[in-house]
């Protein structure tokens, strides 16, 4: 499984399992479209897919901060998309 593969199965997954909001699965998705553009970042990728794994719709909040919430992930996509 390519690193676009494993980012294309998680967002899927957090999509369906983790309510992840489509404006972010759509950023990603493009990402996977054009992979040949971001084959040089395969480490951030993978770093891409390990946050998507660990979205949470309320990340970030409450006592231990925990999870991946929307900012984060924005952040990481901007990144990315620089």
């Amino acid at each position: 499984m390519t690193v676009f593969e494993k980012l294309q199965s998680v967002t899927e997954a957090a999509q369906n399992e983790q309510e992840l909001p489509n404006f972010l699965a759509e950023r990603i998705y493009w990402i996977i479209e054009n992979r040949d553009r971001f084959h040089a970042r395969e480490a951030d990728i993978l770093e891409l897919a390990e946050k998507v794994t660990n979205y949470d719709t309320y990340g970030q909040t409450g006592y231990l901060g925990m999870g991946v919430n929307n900012v984060i992930l924005e952040k990481a996509l901007s990144r990315l998309e620089e």
